[in-house]
């Protein structure tokens, strides 16, 4: 029956655009639905952004592992992890990059996080972290400058981390070597990327609170 259904759709494809194409993969039941949406991934947009069992800790969704040339991000309509932007070559993304879930920034995504850990993770992969400090930014592009912030983390089972406790632990070089690689890449996108200021573990988890403060009232308005 399912492949009856296939062979029919794929005679239908051929002669129909790709508004039409969706139409006809939903009706053959080849693409699913829930609630008149197309359905990918459970959302980890809408995870609990903290972990009850562990004081003073945040949960984060892995976009883009480290050292990895390709930028990954969540899509919230598909629910889907798509490519987004390849690096050059010899530029990769010095650790793993992913968001606080149930969160709203600035900048209407997600909170930003930078997560330190032992090993790589990989795209949708979710962490116990906790936060150390925030790298306030402001990017421009050609219709004005929008706040980019970036809360730096360290999952809960790194070894190599274990006794960092505030970003300031990690020293100036290795703080101002996260700002060049901000400024770098923002550059590769076209848009200038201009660090603010640095700041420790209390201010990050202030924004965070924030970040859920503000997905809560944008929820309500839908």
């Amino acid at each position: 029956m399912l492949i009856h259904r296939a062979k029919r759709g794929r005679n239908q494809l051929g002669r129909h655009g790709h508004a039409q194409v969706a139409s006809i993969l939903y009706s053959q039941g080849i693409v699913a639905k829930r609630n008149g949406k197309k359905v990918g991934l459970a959302d980890p947009s809408r995870l609990v952004p903290w972990d009850e069992q562990a004081e003073k800790s945040i949960r984060v969704v892995i976009e883009t592992p480290k050292g990895s040339r390709n930028k990954y991000a969540f899509d919230q309509n598909e629910r889907v992890f798509q490519l987004k932007t390849v690096l050059p070559a010899g530029m990769t993304f010095p650790y793993d990059f992913g968001f606080i879930p149930s969160t709203t920034a600035e900048d209407g995504d997600p909170v930003d996080v930078l997560v330190l850990m032992d090993e790589p993770a990989f795209p949708g992969c979710v962490l116990t972290c906790r936060a150390i400090g925030i790298i306030e930014g402001e990017q421009r592009n050609g219709k004005g400058k929008e706040r980019n912030d970036r809360v730096v983390a360290v999952e809960q089972g790194n070894h190599s981390c274990a006794a960092i406790k505030d970003i300031d632990d990690l020293g100036k070089p290795f703080v101002r070597e996260l700002e060049e690689f901000f400024i770098n890449y923002h550059d590769l996108t076209g848009k200038k990327y201009r660090v603010i200021d640095v700041r420790g573990s209390t201010h990050a988890l202030r924004r965070i609170q924030d970040g859920i403060k503000a997905a809560v009232v944008d929820r309500n308005r839908r």
